[in-house]
């Protein structure tokens, strides 16, 4: 099954994006950033897009909008706060998530990754098992972290960035939850180290980016690295309760490799799920934000 799915954030609006920029709305602030696979035209003029945005992000002279090197700085066009917060959840645990504008045009959260929120809240639910294991490779600022520690789980949060890594524990605490295990690692080092150990989880997300470092320099290439660390992932699923993550942001990568890396390594795929995460912008132009592919015992 083939999928476009597109999250729901009551503080979150994608208002336009073209010209390889986006202009989003996150609680009460609209920031304009680069987004490389926006190459339609913007539906708002340059003025519109200067009148609305409380900042913008450049990126550093001599970089395009392709290059790996996502620096920049943000130009304040209002007074903007270091940090503001979006709110997130439907009709049960509330949870909340610190913004705050970074050197490398990124804001705390990706938006379009509720829709994962969304599946995890819905197969620990449907589990029915006490504390099941979680694992959140290449976690970030921790929002499935949150999400699946709010629903039970037994959360282990893996990455590289000791700084990332505080953000998340700030984001646990103001949504009023406890007792993540934090590991600042490379997370291929830790997963072979579990596999070794014989451990198991019931839900495992990964969500690996193109290009990377480790704490100790290690070198990370998605399509180098990729194989060997959906494998040893693999291993370390539960035999009868799980759920499996994957999400791919480099573009041109296709859902496909996923796809045939895990059908080659894992016997029996049951209630597969693959396709694209998008936005929706206010001109309905749909903006694509990466590839996934997910499985359940459920």
């Amino acid at each position: 099954m083939y999928l476009l799915l597109q999250p729901k954030i009551t503080d979150y609006e994608l208002i336009d994006s073209g010209n390889f920029e986006k202009l989003e709305r996150f609680g009460d602030y609209i920031l304009a950033r680069p987004e490389p696979q926006a190459v339609w035209d913007k539906s708002l003029s340059e003025e519109d897009w200067q009148k609305r945005a409380s900042a913008i992000f450049r990126k550093a002279k001599g970089k395009d909008q392709l290059s790996p090197d996502e620096r920049g700085e943000w130009h304040n066009l209002k007074k903007m706060p270091e940090k503001w917060y979006l709110h997130y959840g439907q009709g049960g645990r509330k949870y909340k998530f610190k913004l705050s504008l970074s050197a490398f045009k990124h804001v705390g959260i990706f938006p379009e990754q509720a829709e994962n929120w969304q599946y995890i809240e819905d197969k620990l639910q449907k589990m029915g098992i006490q504390d099941p294991k979680v694992l959140n490779l290449f976690a970030y600022t921790g929002g499935a972290s949150i999400v699946a520690k709010g629903n039970g789980a037994d959360v282990t949060h893996v990455d590289s960035i000791k700084q990332t890594i505080s953000w998340a524990k700030e984001n646990m605490e103001i949504s009023h939850l406890s007792d993540i295990r934090w590991v600042v690692e490379d997370a291929l080092k830790f997963v072979k180290r579990e596999v070794k150990r014989g451990k198991k989880y019931n839900g495992i997300i990964l969500d690996p980016p193109a290009y990377g470092r480790g704490p100790d320099g290690e070198k990370w290439i998605l399509e180098e690295g990729i194989n060997e660390l959906i494998k040893s992932c693999l291993q370390l699923i539960d035999d009868k309760n799980f759920f499996f993550i994957l999400n791919l942001y480099s573009m041109g990568f296709s859902v496909v490799i996923a796809e045939t890396i895990i059908k080659q390594n894992y016997a029996t795929i049951s209630n597969a799920e693959m396709g694209e995460l998008i936005l929706q912008d206010s001109f309905q132009k749909r903006l694509p934000l990466g590839v996934f592919y997910r499985f359940a015992s459920i």
